[in-house]
């Protein structure tokens, strides 16, 4: 038996500070931003040895090969705990490339999703020869066919975008891998400080880096993660369509992620003792939070999430018009189309995220003109509560 002591597996804070082994020459606790857009060689041999991938180095910054994209990637897949990762310049970025190199042959979309992700599947992808079909959660049953038919990529988010549902993970990849298929998940909700998706056998991990990994409002930026084979071909994509993050965006990023767990698990506590005060308000018909055990997908919630996220949608007791107006009283949540940021912010998806949709569309997957989905920052959880206590006022006006 060996005296060997097993090495100690650090956590994920110490991840996000620590992740990457790029080092600066000078000391610097952090990388500084290599703004620059190429990168010179003492000669040819050197040059060539780069380009062909023997050795590993930075070239040009629109491939992704600069000193500070390498730091960030090397971070989030630390974080993530992913072999590869590579970071864009939106999350819609990366979900364009990860749909263009593994949807080609059908592509299905369960549950809601992001309104420009459903708009990008539903308008844009059928341009250029790719399908999507769509299954609410109550079409799961369905799957199975059209996986059989030949589809080959199962896309979805959880928690979703606005209803908050709750897919299994891991029998959904497990279904998808028995016909060949991929997974690949819309992460931003939950944060891998919430859920990691690659551990319940997900294929692909997406993320709208705007939203929770960047936390204060400040940068447009995201991320594919998952096994080096499958990351590995996308990038060409991001390389010639010209979607690699810059820079400045990669360093804010990076001093983003360096209180990700601190700030996630604020949120988490936060939006907790948020969600249980508004289920208590009568003026609130229907609380949807994955930290209630009222909520449909709250057993699933707890088997596969490590913490409940910052989102919480509530439907008030009250029409369309009645509901805007309570959201325009409010003062501490900003009326704004975000999510994820230090200040709370608040939206009525009827406007923003889903104001794309037909209104069939969108009573077909219940999204309602009285919904206001909430983000919940950093504030004092109290003062949250009362301003969303004063702002519901109008509705007994």
């Amino acid at each position: 038996m060996s005296n060997t002591p097993t090495p100690h597996a650090p956590g994920q804070s110490t991840r996000s500070i620590h992740g990457t082994t790029l080092k600066d020459a000078h000391g610097a606790p952090h990388l500084p931003t290599y703004n620059t857009t190429t990168f010179a060689f003492e000669n040819t041999a050197a040059l060539l040895d780069v380009v062909d991938g023997h050795t590993p180095g930075a070239l040009y910054t629109r491939y992704g090969m600069n000193p500070t994209t390498f730091a960030l990637e090397e971070t989030m897949a630390a974080i993530e705990g992913a072999p590869a990762a590579l970071a864009f310049c939106s999350g819609m970025a990366a979900e364009m490339a990860v749909f263009a190199q593994y949807g080609r042959d059908g592509i299905v979309c369960l549950g809601d999703a992001y309104g420009g992700t459903l708009e990008l599947l539903a308008d844009q992808l059928p341009l250029l020869g790719i399908e999507t079909t769509f299954l609410l959660g109550s079409e799961l049953d369905q799957l199975e066919s059209l996986l059989e038919a030949g589809a080959r990529l199962v896309f979805f988010e959880t928690p979703t975008n606005p209803g908050l549902e709750i897919f299994d993970i891991a029998a959904i990849s497990d279904l998808a891998h028995r016909y060949g298929a991929l997974v690949a998940i819309d992460n931003t909700f939950a944060s891998p400080v919430n859920q990691r998706p690659l551990d319940l056998g997900a294929d692909i991990v997406v993320y709208s880096a705007t939203k929770y990994l960047g936390g204060h409002s400040d940068v447009t930026a995201g991320f594919l993660l998952g096994a080096a084979e499958l990351i590995t071909p996308v990038w060409a994509w991001r390389k010639n369509l010209g979607t690699t993050i810059a820079p400045e965006p990669a360093a804010l990023l990076a001093r983003s992620l360096r209180t990700l767990t601190i700030r996630v698990n604020a949120q988490n506590a936060s939006a907790q003792a948020i969600a249980e005060a508004m289920e208590a308000d009568a003026r609130v018909n229907r609380v949807l939070y994955p930290g209630l055990p009222s909520f449909p997908g709250h057993e699933l919630a707890v088997s596969q999430m490590h913490g409940f996220g910052g989102i919480i949608t509530i439907e008030v007791d009250a029409d369309g018009k009645t509901s805007s107006r309570v959201a325009d009283r409010l003062n501490l949540f900003a009326l704004a189309p975000s999510l994820g940021g230090a200040e709370s912010l608040a939206t009525q998806p009827v406007t923003t995220t889903h104001h794309g949709l037909s209104p069939a569309e969108r009573e077909r997957r219940g999204i309602t003109d009285s919904m206001i989905r909430l983000s919940v920052g950093l504030e004092d959880t109290v003062d949250l509560i009362a301003d969303l206590t004063q702002a519901l006022d109008e509705v007994t006006r």
